[in-house]
């Protein structure tokens, strides 16, 4: 099968220049293209890589302690019948686990300190089933039992109050007696059974958690406030949600994982984008560097042109060599860039550790950032168009430079030759 000569002219073209070497080397100028194209994709594989690690590891750590999904019923009052509630959504298929809850606010007081706190009450016999959390913790979350007024505080709450397993807090809830006085908040000595450790520190600063039956018997409940499910499928939790709107029996609200973090999630996906937009830039320079290349070969070959139009060459075929030239370096450098960036993204783990080895340092703080090691999680759904963009940015830079060859006059080119 013949090469067409369009194609077979724009490889030798790329490969190597007129004043270079000829024996098959990359002549300079195209190899600082392709290199710039590289090095553009590779650094996007790798920041969206590590930022996608990043909102993983947040995601799982905050899905240790949030459920899935959770029903409750309007103004944190007590469900009306949550195990016909419990028993309709485990027939979705999605549904793995279910268990009712409490979830209501009070203070939490130790001498002179005094912490505001997202009260949990739970059932440790079914919790299991929706958190992570429990299983985790399964010591202390078993010493909640009912009428000990046994409490599990996160471990900032603790640090913040100076207290450890065996102590005794003071939990004030907001609702309080009325007495010939006032009202006066109703309070309860509460003694600490542990503290877990989430990794996420919105939930280990503010989250207790007691017996469901203590709950309830504090804040005056009839029953658990909701039910809280565990999927199959996290990413399935908004479809399932929408499901359960249209199965479940009563007046309930719904609520997936994402809408409890909704602004957290939205800012992340904006910084993500801008990113993207930011680094597509270092992308797009490279490839129009292309522009530059291309112009100085045209003007390089321009006799070479001139003979090839007085041999009967169109002006489409004299653009097509260029255009392949062109292409050619943006195929190569964004091939390269790709594994060279995958390369990097798998083994950030790898490469992370020596980096800090060899300058004795350390980018991560255990400390400050509560992880130790640099997450990565390369995604197609990133990749394809890194690839897709960069490869259209470098064949849209070849047009104008092409066009330029294919209108060079063979008469005035090969005056002066």
């Amino acid at each position: 099968m013949q090469i067409p000569y369009e194609l077979a002219l724009g490889w030798r073209y790329t490969r190597a220049g007129r004043a270079t070497r000829r024996n098959g080397f990359i002549s300079f100028i195209s190899g600082v293209s392709m290199l710039g194209i590289a090095l553009g994709v590779a650094a996007l594989i790798i920041v969206l890589s590590v930022m996608n690690g990043f909102q993983k590891e947040v995601r799982d750590r905050m899905l240790s302690v949030v459920a899935h999904i959770e029903i409750f019923a309007p103004g944190g009052a007590a469900m009306a019948d949550p195990a016909t509630t419990m028993e309709e959504a485990r027939r979705n298929p999605q549904v793995l686990g279910a268990a009712p809850f409490v979830s209501a606010q009070a203070l939490l007081a130790r001498g002179e300190d005094m912490k505001g706190a997202l009260v949990r009450g739970i059932d440790p016999a079914h919790e299991a089933e929706v958190t992570e959390l429990a299983s985790a913790n399964a010591a202390a979350v078993q010493a909640l039992t009912p009428g000990s007024f046994h409490v599990v505080l996160g471990s900032e709450l603790a640090s913040a109050l100076g207290v450890q397993a065996g102590d005794v807090v003071t939990l004030i809830a907001p609702s309080g007696q009325v007495t010939p006085a006032g009202v006066v908040p109703r309070l309860k000595q509460m003694t600490v059974a542990g503290t877990f450790n989430s990794g996420h520190y919105e939930y280990d600063s503010t989250l207790v958690l007691l017996h469901i039956e203590d709950a309830e018997r504090i804040f005056r409940l009839e029953g658990p406030t909701g039910v809280r499910l565990k999927l199959k499928d996290l990413h399935q939790a908004r479809a399932v949600a929408q499901q359960l709107a249209g199965t479940l029996s009563g007046n309930l609200l719904i609520r997936d994982w994402s809408q409890q973090n909704r602004t957290w999630f939205a800012a992340v996906q904006l910084e993500k984008r801008m990113m993207f937009i930011i680094l597509t830039l270092i992308v797009a320079v490279a490839a129009f560097n292309l522009v530059s290349t291309l112009v100085m070969t045209v003007q390089d070959k321009r006799a070479d042109i001139a003979i090839l139009r007085t041999l009967g060459a169109s002006p489409r075929s004299i653009m097509g060599i260029f255009v392949v030239q062109g292409a050619m370096v943006g195929v190569i450098g964004t091939l390269a860039g790709l594994l060279l960036g995958l390369s990097i993204a798998y083994n950030v783990d790898v490469i992370v550790p020596a980096i800090e080895q060899m300058l004795h340092a350390s980018f991560l703080p255990k400390d400050i950032y509560l992880i130790s090691k640099m997450p990565s999680e390369p995604q197609e759904s990133d990749i394809v168009p890194i690839a897709l963009i960069s490869l259209v940015l470098a064949f849209v830079a070849t047009l104008y430079p092409s066009w330029r060859a294919s209108r060079v006059n063979p008469a005035e080119a090969l005056r002066y030759e």
